[in-house]
């Protein structure tokens, strides 16, 4: 555990215990862009994975070093509000991103409960859609199993040949270091992705929902 975590990991787990179990918090390293340390990781991510941060870069700041919230979307069609602050040192550089993500669904189940209708979602800056290739993957997928109507870890192969040949066809396998990220949105290897994938690609009409 890196100094950095183990300071602010009862920050992090005050955070969670308080919106539990609604938040993840994740502490993230912008030097080498990997993820310091995660609580209550629903997203599926661990530390030393890709944090990906390149997102804030497009994102005007709300405040002092701090962005959002924004919206963000889980592979399995979840909903998350966002936000995330820069801590720097004392000589002012970033030494670490404290990122908040908190699951809308019990919220907006609520909201329509009382309402009637669905609670009105932000629209998301297209900026960040077309920057952010991983927010594009989640929302590809979450749009895929939506669709289906069956849960990501429940496609069968017919099924995520498909997702695989959209996702290549929107051009989310030409971007560095994307097959670990799409083996993990799909829950599956990257043996097997790497293998549907080729598969797909002989068959370029597999994309049949």
């Amino acid at each position: 555990m890196s100094d950095v975590t183990a300071r602010w990991a009862p920050v992090c787990e005050a955070i969670v215990r308080l919106l539990s179990p609604h938040a993840e918090v994740v502490l993230h390293d912008p030097g080498t862009d990997r993820v310091l340390g995660i609580w209550n990781a629903f997203s599926g991510r661990a530390p030393g994975d890709p944090s990906l941060l390149g997102e804030l870069d497009e994102l005007p700041p709300s405040g002092q070093d701090v962005y959002g919230p924004y919206p963000k979307s889980l592979p399995d069609g979840r909903r998350l509000s966002s936000v995330s602050a820069v801590v720097r040192d004392g000589d002012g550089r970033a030494e670490f991103v404290l990122c908040v993500n908190v699951d809308r669904t019990a919220f907006d189940d609520a909201a329509r409960l009382l309402s009637g209708f669905a609670a009105p979602a932000s629209g998301r800056p297209p900026v960040l859609f077309e920057r952010d290739w991983t927010d594009q993957l989640d929302e590809l997928v979450a749009e895929f199993v939506r669709d289906s109507g069956t849960p990501v870890e429940r496609l069968d192969k017919d099924q995520r040949c498909a997702l695989l040949s959209r996702l290549d066809r929107a051009g989310v396998f030409s971007h560095r270091r994307s097959t670990p990220v799409v083996a993990r949105a799909l829950r599956i290897s990257r043996s097997a992705t790497y293998q549907l994938l080729a598969e797909t690609r002989k068959e370029p009409d597999a994309d049949t929902p």
